[in-house]
């Protein structure tokens, strides 16, 4: 049986409470346990046992720098635009929205923790509009813009779930040549 989704994520962090709070005030964890040195947070509505675990970093005063050996980012998926809306809200007062991009099947916010890891809050495209948003796509990534998104599908209307593989792997192909 092939892999299905990222179950969790665990990060070391040079702060854990400072960590813990950020995760949890910007984006909705909730603590749920832990031990000396770390946290398991679970995500709003998961039924996971954890989503993200904090480690506190033995060396907490080396950073992370994009571009190293190591994670680049980490992506969340929410169900609606009007979710991607409220967070792009709570990024923003927190001063850590990095960007917001347009990639056809994913609307993308990309943020940063307070030790620069970076991580993505997306929305995926209804699995019946994919084909539709790829052929219309005229660059691999344009600027998103959330107040047009919600016009096209809707604040409410449910994301993905990527359920027809055959058109997925067929559209990801590129191109057809006659």
């Amino acid at each position: 049986m092939p892999i299905q989704r990222l179950n969790h994520a665990v990060l070391f962090v040079s702060d854990l409470e400072r960590s813990a709070a950020f995760y949890g005030d910007v984006l909705g964890f909730r603590r749920i346990g832990g031990f000396p040195g770390g946290v398991f947070l679970q995500a709003e509505g998961s039924a996971n046992d954890h989503d993200l675990g904090l480690f506190q970093s033995q060396d907490a005063a080396t950073a992370h720098r994009t571009g190293r050996v190591g994670l680049y980012h980490l992506a969340w998926e929410v169900d609606t635009l009007r979710e991607l809306q409220r967070i792009e809200g709570k990024l923003t007062a927190a001063g850590v929205l990095r960007g917001a991009s347009d990639h056809a099947s994913t609307k993308a916010l990309y943020a940063a923790d307070p030790d620069g890891i970076e991580f993505e809050v997306c929305w995926l495209v209804p699995d019946s509009a994919v084909e539709r948003e790829l052929r219309e796509m005229t660059a691999p990534t344009r600027p998103l813009d959330l107040a047009a998104e919600i016009a096209v599908y809707g604040a409410d209307t449910p994301g993905g779930p990527r359920t027809d593989h055959a058109v997925w792997q067929r559209l990801s192909a590129g191109p057809e040549v006659d």
